[in-house]
Order: C-alpha cells, then structure tokens, then sequence
C-alpha cells in the first residue's frame, strides 16, 4: 500500500466558491490543501525533515492519478501551515529502476552531518511490487534535485513500504524501518556511516503485517507506528513500544477508536511537537490518487500511551511546541426541516441519537439560522456511511449553487467521520440545504459544526 494519511490537511486556502489565495491559520483534516501559489498539494506518503526554521515535506506527486513515478516533490514552510513548491527533488530517469514505468514511494529524508549530505532513502519497486527494493540518493541541499545512486534489496530481502529512523546519539545513527518477507515481518537496519547502505538488523518483529512505518522518540522510548496491509482501505493504524530499537518490541495498540479505522487515513510520518507530536496520514483514494487527502492530526500522551486527538479545525504554535484545537458552533440535521423522501432515522453514533437519512436522490434536509461572519468559514459535516462506497452531498446556502462534498465510507452504519468544507455565510442567519439537486444517495447525516477560523 502506497502512502498520508492524509491527512489531515493544511490549507492555504481559497474559497471553494472562488477567491485569492490568503496565508491560512489552521490545518483542516481531509480538505483540499492547497500551496502558497494556490495550486493542490502533491505531498503523498510524505515525510519532515527541518533544517534551521525552516520545515521541509518531500513526497509523492500523483497529479497523473497513477501509482507510477512522476516525481519527489519538495515543499517549504515555516509554520507547518503555509507551504510553497520548490523545485522537484528527484525526478524519472529512464532505463533506471526509477523510470517513469516503476514505482517511487514513501520518500524520507535525512541529514548527514560526516558528508554535509541529505540522503533520501526510498521504497524503489517494479510496477507490479515484484521489485521490493529500498532506492537511495544525495544532495547537498534540502531540495536538490537529488542524485540517484541505486535500488536493492538490503542485506538481500524484500522491502517495500518504509520509513527511516535518525536517533539522538552522538553520531546520529540512522535506521531504515521497512516491511519485509512478503510483508511479513517487520525489520529495523542500521545505516552505515554515510547513509548510503545497510549494515546490521537489529530488531525484527515477526508475524506482524506493519505499513507505512515510522519512529518517534520520546523522552527516551521508541513509538513505533504503523498501518495494517488492506491495500487502499483504511485500517486501525497501530502504535508499538520499545526501551531500545534492538529490545523487545510490546504488542500492538490502537492510536485511534478501532472503529474510525485511523479517520479513514494511513500513517505516513509523526513529526516531533513539544512533548507530544504530529500524525501525518493519507486519506487514499485509489481512483483518483492526485485527489487523495492528508489527514494530520494532534499525538497526545496524556494516558501515558499515543493516543490521535480528532480535530476538525486545529492549529500549531512552532515556537512553543503546542497545538490548539478549535470548537464551533453545532446544527443538529434532526433539528432542520426535511424535504422528499428523507427521514428521520435512530442512531446511537449519532449525537442525541438521531440524523437524517436517504438524503439526494429527491430527500433533502434544510438547517435554518445557521449564524455566519460575513467570509468564508469552515463548516465540518458529520456522517455515517455504512457500505463500502463513497458517497457525496450537495450543500446550497441561501438558494446559491450547489457545492459537491466527498464522503469516504465510514465503515458501518453506526461510526461517524467527519468532512469539511468551506462556505461563504453572510453575516448573521444562513439558511443550507442538504442533498438537494443530487440522483445519487448522500450519507446519513448527524449534525454540522461551524468554525470561525480561517
């Protein structure tokens, strides 16, 4: 499974209904997360590395909606918010295991300080996985674009999805993390003094199905995290601990309520924050995987284990290593005038109990005095779809057209996601519209939550 996880995403945003590209505040969970130039993020399976102030996001560019190579892309940030496209890290080479007929994923970069190098490490595989090999090259500068150097298999098995791992001792020993054996059993081996190649593995967890892996060190344990192998589908992603990386690895726990299967999303990276951290996932979506969602989230330790904080809205003080997670306004859909074929349909995931359900297809619901600011404002749908589809719904305000919002499955009828969407509410009483003009069924729907960040 290709890497987001989503993620959760960043905005800079524009209005859905038009507009300029403004600096953004916030980061938003699945939305369409947009650079400084306005243009959607290709950032997939992506991973941090910061250098000085600055954060730097390498990662898979799927503009093609291919699992094929396109290129690394890099982007910068100084506030994890706002990111602007540099220019391509590495890119296709023909004849080479990196053409644009072969697989580059998961790309993570890390600083040499011998060399005054960055080196990616990379998952390198044929079009059809049969490849499993980890591809390595250099720079000498965060961006690039990098120099390839090869592809293989280390210390002469199978890898394909990983991660690489940089530890706090004196001479920064580096780690390549990856899925081994026919994805199963999990490895840690450790880089030479260049980064260049392997040397030794030093732990295996076996028996274990672990993707998209990657470690966190805090206050001296090892977290590692990872998903399951269900291809495509979101899985509960799960956390491991250890006191050494060459220890006993605990058994398996969930980061996230087992139900939500991770928010539909797939770890890719856990970027350090004061004393908790940053999930960064891919919410996929294997039809259209330039569309394909980042889902971050705040890590908080207050049980003493990783635990993800859901937030619709949520955002980031660098500086002081906190994260702030922002409450809103709630509608309830019971609450609002039903209109076809919709109904009024008992629930115990839903909050109060109760939703809307058969909306589109004729059935709509209508939330009235929904109180705005005169902008655009984010505005968080909370749902349930109980099948395996995606679904949408329309969302008209004050008799506008309509706007199409994606409804990844919730994987049964009685868990709730949530998904946002940015509208234009005018100052004072909005009136919007569910599920109108639509032939197609949109999910159950619970309530709505309007935020006043932007």
């Amino acid at each position: 499974m290709a890497f987001l996880g989503s993620l959760l995403a960043l905005l800079t945003s524009t209005s859905l209904l038009g507009g300029a590209v403004q600096a953004a505040s916030v980061i938003v969970p699945g939305a369409a997360w947009t650079d400084t130039s306005g243009n959607v993020i290709q950032a997939h399976g992506a991973g941090i590395l910061k250098v000085g102030s600055t954060f730097y996001m390498h990662g898979e560019d799927k503009t093609h909606n291919s699992g094929l190579f396109r290129a690394v892309t890099c982007y910068s940030s100084s506030d994890l918010v706002n990111w602007s496209r540099q220019n391509d890290a590495l890119t296709p080479i023909a004849n080479t295991p990196i053409s644009t007929a072969n697989i580059v994923e998961r790309p993570k970069v890390i600083f040499n300080q011998r060399n005054s190098e960055y080196v990616m490490w990379f998952h390198s595989d044929s079009s059809n996985y049969g490849a499993a090999q980890v591809g390595v090259a250099t720079a000498k500068s965060p961006c690039g674009p990098y120099s390839y150097k090869a592809s293989w298999r280390p210390l002469g098995a199978e890898s394909r999805d990983m991660g690489l791992f940089q530890d706090d001792d004196s001479v920064q020993t580096a780690y390549v993390l990856y899925a081994s054996d026919n994805n199963q059993n999990f490895k840690i081996t450790r880089l030479d003094a260049n980064y260049y190649n392997v040397t030794t593995q030093v732990a295996v967890i076996p028996s274990s199905t672990i993707e998209s892996p990657g470690i966190y060190k805090r206050n001296g344990v090892y977290w590692l995290f990872g998903s399951m192998t269900t291809g495509w589908n979101p899985n509960p992603n799960k956390y491991w601990r250890s006191n050494a990386l060459s220890g006993t690895w605990s058994s398996s726990s969930d980061i996230a309520p087992q139900a939500t299967r991770t928010y539909f999303s797939q770890h890719t990276y856990t970027l350090p924050l004061g004393s908790n951290g940053v999930y960064m996932g891919d919410r996929w979506r294997p039809q259209q995987l330039g569309g394909s969602r980042y889902i971050w989230l705040p890590m908080s330790y207050s049980s003493g284990s990783p635990q993800l904080v859901w937030a619709d809205v949520w955002s980031i003080n660098v500086g002081a290593g906190t994260y702030t997670v922002h409450t809103g306004t709630t509608y309830e859909a019971e609450n609002g005038s039903r209109g076809g074929a919709s109904t009024l349909m008992d629930n115990s995931g839903f909050s109060g109990g109760r939703g809307i359900g058969y909306l589109g297809n004729g059935g709509t619901v209508t939330i009235n005095n929904v109180q705005g600011l005169g902008r655009d404002q984010w505005v968080s749908l909370y749902y349930a779809v109980g099948d395996s589809t995606w679904r949408n719904v329309t969302v008209s305000v004050n008799g506008g057209g309509n706007v199409l919002v994606d409804q990844p499955n919730t994987g049964s009828g009685n868990t709730i996601l949530s998904v946002p969407v940015k509208l234009n509410l005018r100052n004072g009483a909005n009136t919007l519209v569910f599920g109108g003009g639509q032939s197609n069924y949109a999910g159950d729907l619970d309530k709505i939550i309007v935020y006043t960040q932007a």
